[in-house]
């Protein structure tokens, strides 16, 4: 864990990405952070710790950063939001920034493949028999592209090929819909 001390803590977690194909345009999504899962740090963040920020903020309020470099911006948020596994995110890398083209690149061949959360601690607590900090309310600041994961299991689902995407769970609800509409009218025996 890598943290920025000065006016205001910022607390940086990083998290894995899974990429399978990267679409021409820059667009993918999944996990920034899991919820209750213990990074390499000692954290865990807890479910509802985004909750009062992403209202407050929105996704359009949360930045998105090569390493953290707050002069490094790449591309912006276009859906954050809080879900029963962690932290769900749907990002497009803007193409017109040389950095992002080569993010784009780097994720295409699989250099990069690391996301990490840049957030502000607002409520945590102790567990001092297992020595983990489960962080309950967070100010979410930014999420950034980044060469070293510290939580495993958060992961991009899906880098897209489409031009509409959702999340897997959400595609599999679609999935059924589809499939009841095509049953309805017709006689099963």
């Amino acid at each position: 864990m890598h943290a920025y001390r000065g006016a205001v803590g910022l607390n940086r977690k990083f998290a894995d990405l899974e990429l399978s194909g990267v679409a021409g345009d820059g667009r993918f999504s999944g996990y920034a952070s899991v919820f209750g899962e213990v990074d390499l740090g000692r954290d865990a963040i807890e479910p509802g710790a985004f909750a009062h920020s992403l209202t407050r903020r929105g996704a359009a309020g949360v930045r998105m950063l090569f390493q953290h470099d707050p002069a490094q911006p790449i591309g912006a948020w276009r859906v954050i939001r809080e879900d029963r596994r962690g932290l769900y995110v749907e990002g497009q890398l803007s193409p017109g920034v040389s950095r992002a083209r080569e993010v784009l690149a780097l994720m295409k061949s699989g250099a990069l493949d690391g996301l990490s959360i840049g957030f502000q601690t607002v409520r945590a607590k102790s567990d001092g028999k297992a020595g983990v900090r489960r962080i309950l309310e967070a100010d979410l600041w930014e999420i950034s592209v980044v060469t070293f994961p510290m939580l495993q299991s958060a992961r991009v689902s899906n880098v897209k090929h489409r031009r509409f995407f959702r999340d897997r769970e959400t595609e599999l609800v679609r999935a059924m819909r589809r499939a009841a509409r095509l049953m309805a009218g017709r006689t099963f025996r």
